[in-house]
This record gives C-alpha cells, sequence and structure tokens, in this order.
C-alpha cells in the first residue's frame, strides 16, 4: 500500500478560512449526498467479496478497482477537509488528484483461513488493539489540525512534521480497513509511517 498526501510549499489563506467556515457546506454536503449511495453499494460489494474470498480465495478484479476508487474518493475528501491539501476534491469514483492518492497492487490470493479468522476475531484482535492506539493518536491529530489551521493562517505554511504525523494517522487508519476490508493478508503496523 501507497497512500500519499502532498505537503504544498503554499497553502491557500482564503481557501483555508473558506473550508473552515463553509467546508461543511460547499464540500462535505454534496459529497455525502452522493457518497451515502455510493458507500452503501460498496457495503454489499464488500459483503459479496467476503463470500468470493472465502470460496475462492480470490478478490474480483472488477470489485477490487472499485472499492479502490471508492477509498481514494474517501482520501480526497479527507485531506481537503482537515487542511492537509488545497483544492476542491473531485466528487466520484472516477475523481482523480495529484496531491492525495491511495495505491494498492489487488493481491493474487487472499488466504481463506484468515478471511474467517477476521471475520470472527478481527474485533478482537485487530479493531480493539488499533481502535484503542487510533484513538489517542486521533486526539493528538485533531490538536494538530487546529494548531495547523493557525500556522497556515499566519504564515501560508503548514508544519512538515505535523503534516507527516496526520497523514501518518490517515495511513495507520486505512491500513486497518484494508486489511479488514480483505485488500491484503499483511497484518497492519502500529505504525503511520510508510
Amino acid at each position: 500500500m501507497k497512500l500519499t498526501i502532498v505537503r504544498q510549499d503554499k497553502y491557500s489563506r482564503a481557501e483555508l478560512l473558506l473550508r473552515t467556515l463553509l467546508g461543511w457546506l460547499y464540500i462535505g454536503i454534496p459529497h455525502m449526498i452522493v457518497l451515502f449511495f455510493v458507500l452503501i453499494w460498496s457495503g454489499i460489494l464488500s459483503f459479496a467479496t467476503f463470500w468470493i474470498v472465502l470460496f475462492t480465495g480470490r478478490f474480483p478484479q472488477g470489485i477490487f478497482s472499485f472499492q479502490l476508487k471508492v477509498q481514494n474518493w474517501y482520501l480526497r475528501l479527507t485531506a481537503s477537509l482537515e487542511n492537509l491539501v488545497d483544492g476542491y476534491p473531485a466528487i466520484g469514483v472516477n475523481g482523480t488528484s495529484d496531491k492525495a492518492k491511495l495505491e494498492i497492487e489487488r493481491p493474487e490470493k487472499v488466504s481463506r483461513l484468515l478471511v474467517l479468522v477476521r471475520a470472527i476475531f478481527g474485533i478482537i484482535y485487530v479493531m480493539i488493539p488499533h481502535g484503542f492506539a487510533l484513538g489517542f493518536r486521533g486526539i493528538a491529530t485533531g490538536v494538530l489540525v487546529f494548531l495547523a489551521f493557525w500556522a497556515v493562517l499566519f504564515t501560508g505554511k503548514y508544519p512538515a512534521n505535523w503534516h507527516a504525523f496526520n497523514v501518518g494517522t490517515i495511513r495507520w487508519n486505512t491500513r486497518v480497513n484494508l486489511y479488514m476490508g480483505f485488500y491484503t493478508d499483511e497484518y497492519p503496523r502500529f505504525s503511520g509511517l510508510e
């Protein structure tokens, strides 16, 4: 998995203020209305994927491609709303961004045994420990997003270490989601590093 959110040399103060004050209106609402229906379909495909992978050991190419596009859309939206990038995030599964991108290779084979283990015990051995750690990291990320707002407002620059930490939180969370969604058999690391 490769998740990239580019730190810009200069950020727009006007866009920052507009996103902060009205982002819920002009970014959040349009995206969430369309994304709501896409996520329903994505959930249905995730359910089907469980059974397909359980019986065949393979993640279907078409479903994999669609789900990856949904993940990229969510990444673009998150990066924008957390002020990690400037610009309006493209709406739709076919949207792209040169600032926020998730790349994953489709696995040739998925362990059918691990599919069952994740489905039955995933809450215990994945969601609880990672959720606990990500909960604390999420608090730190929220604080840094708040502080970065002021840094960008006054300097036009997003502090590099803060940007890396906040992107790392998204990366870690994405790894957990990919593991639980059968995109990979590799247990997610307790780290936001690449």
